[in-house]
C-alpha cells in the first residue's frame, strides 16, 4: 500500500521544522498549508473497500473531537456499485501554525523561541535577523542566550576595548565562554556594532580578538643562533641560544644574520648543526604571520626545510607569499630517492596547484600528488619526513651551500 499515512504527514511537516520555517520572528500567522496526500484510486476504492476503510480510520477520519488529529481532512464523495455513495479523503490541511506544532509536538520549543524573540527585541533588536535565519540554533543556545546578549551590550558600551577577553567582567561570562561561542558572537556583533568598531580585515575564529578590538596574545617565534660570537641573550652566552621571542621582538632583532633556516621538526631544530652567521627558526606549519612583520628577513637568505610530501611543498608555497626569495632545503628528488627505506604514506595529500614552486620543486610535487612514486604507483602518496633523513646527509647539504651573496661581495 502506498497511500499516505499519518507518519508521512508528520514527515512533511518535520522537513519544514528542520528548515526553521515554523519558527517566525515576525509572529505572522502561517497561511493554511496543504499537505501532499496519496489517496486510493477509483479502481482501488472499488476493489479494496475494506483496506480503504482501514486507511481512513488510521488517518483519523472517524476520530472523535477528543482524539481528532490536528490536521483537517477534506472529503470527496464517490459512488460504490454495491455500497452506494461514500466519502473519502481528498486533501489534508494544516489550518494554523498551532496545528503544525501540535502535529510534531513542538509547542514547548515554539514558546521558548518566542521568549527568545521577545527578549532580543527588548534588549538587542539589531540581532533579530540572526534569529530569523537560524531559529533552531537559537533554540540550542537558549540557556546561554542572555549571556550572549550581555557580551554584545558590553561591546556596544566599550567598542574596541583593547583588553584581553579575560578582562570582560560580566556575570557568568569568562574567556572560555567567549572563546567557545566566538562564531555566534561574531555574527551577532557584526549586526549590532557600528562599522568603525569592526576590523573587517580580520575574520575567522582565530582572529576574533583582533576583529573586535580585544588585546590578543602576542605571536611568538622560537629561534636558535647557529653561529659563534654574537648571542641573542648576553646572560646566556655560555649556553645554547634557544630563545622564544614575541613577534615584535623578533621583528626588531639586530644580528649579523646572513642566513635564516626554518625547520618544522623540533628535534631537527635542537640538533641542527652550527652554521656561521645563521639563525634557525622553529617553523609554524601553515602560519607565518609572526615572520611576515620582520623586514630584516628580506635582506638575508632564507632556507625552508620541511617534509618531502605535498603538505611540505604547500607550506613552502605559502612561505613564499611572505618571503618570495625563500629557498627549499633538503626537499629535492635526490634526497627522496636516497632515503627510500623510511618512506611513509601521506593519507590526505594536497591536490591543488602551488604557483610559487620552482620547476624542479613542481616536478617532484606533481609526482607526489599524482602518486607516481613508490613500489606500487597510484596506490599511495609517498612522503619522507625530515627527521628520517640521515644526519650526515644534512651536514653535507649545509656544507655545500654557496656563500651568501653579501659574503661573496666581501670576499
Amino acid at each position: 500500500m502506498t497511500w499516505t499515512t499519518p507518519a508521512d504527514l508528520r514527515a512533511q511537516v518535520q522537513k519544514l521544522w528542520d528548515k526553521g520555517e515554523l519558527l517566525r520572528v515576525d509572529g505572522a500567522p502561517m497561511p493554511p498549508l496543504r499537505l501532499r496526500l496519496v489517496a486510493p484510486t477509483s479502481t482501488e476504492l472499488a476493489e479494496r473497500f475494506d483496506d480503504v476503510r482501514a486507511w481512513m480510520r488510521d488517518l483519523g477520519c472517524n476520530a472523535t473531537a477528543d482524539s481528532a488529529p490536528p490536521y483537517r481532512i477534506a472529503m470527496r464523495t464517490f459512488r460504490h456499485r454495491v455500497l452506494g455513495h461514500n466519502a473519502v479523503p481528498e486533501a489534508v490541511w494544516l489550518d494554523s501554525l498551532d496545528a503544525a506544532l501540535a502535529l510534531l509536538g513542538k509547542q514547548a520549543e515554539a514558546r521558548r523561541f518566542a521568549q527568545l524573540v521577545q527578549t532580543t527585541r527588548t534588549q538587542q533588536p539589531a540581532v533579530l535577523p540572526w534569529l530569523q535565519q537560524r531559529p533552531l540554533q537559537a533554540l540550542d543556545l537558549a540557556p546561554v542566550w542572555p549571556r550572549l546578549l550581555a557580551v554584545v551590550a558590553w561591546l556596544q558600551a566599550q567598542p574596541r576595548p583593547g583588553v584581553y577577553l579575560r578582562q570582560v567582567d560580566l556575570p557568568g561570562v569568562d574567556s572560555k565562554f567567549i572563546e567557545a561561542h566566538r562564531g555566534v558572537l561574531a555574527s551577532l556583533l557584526d549586526l549590532a556594532l557600528p562599522p568603525q568598531a569592526i576590523d573587517a580585515s580580520a575574520s575567522g575564529a582565530s582572529q576574533f580578538a583582533r576583529r573586535y578590538g580585544f588585546q590578543d596574545k602576542p605571536l611568538r617565534v622560537r629561534v636558535r643562533w647557529l653561529g659563534a660570537g654574537a648571542v641573542l641573550l648576553p646572560a646566556a652566552a655560555e649556553t645554547d641560544q634557544d630563545v622564544t621571542l614575541t613577534q615584535a621582538a623578533f621583528a626588531r632583532l639586530a644580528l649579523p644574520v646572513r642566513r635564516v633556516f626554518i625547520t618544522e621538526n623540533e628535534i631537527n631544530f635542537l640538533a641542527f648543526p652550527p652554521v656561521a652567521d645563521s639563525l634557525l627558526v622553529f617553523g609554524a606549519g601553515y602560519g607565518f604571520d609572526a615572520l611576515a612583520a620582520a623586514p630584516w628577513l628580506h635582506s638575508c637568505e632564507v632556507h625552508y626545510w620541511g617534509d618531502i610530501d605535498t603538505h611540505g611543498f604547500a607550506i613552502l608555497d605559502q612561505l613564499r607569499a611572505h618571503l618570495p626569495h625563500a629557498q627549499s632545503l633538503l626537499m629535492d628528488r635526490e634526497t627522496l630517492l636516497a632515503h627510500t627505506g623510511p618512506w611513509g604514506h601521506e593519507p590526505t595529500p594536497v591536490l591543488r596547484d602551488l604557483p610559487r614552486l620552482t620547476a624542479k620543486e613542481q616536478a617532484l610535487f606533481d609526482d607526489l600528488r599524482y602518486r607516481r612514486l613508490g613500489t606500487a604507483p597510484g596506490t599511495a602518496c609517498v612522503r619522507l619526513e625530515q627527521e628520517r633523513i640521515g644526519f650526515g646527509w644534512v651536514q653535507q647539504a649545509l656544507a655545500a651551500l654557496p656563500l651568501p651573496i653579501t659574503q661573496k661581495g666581501q670576499a
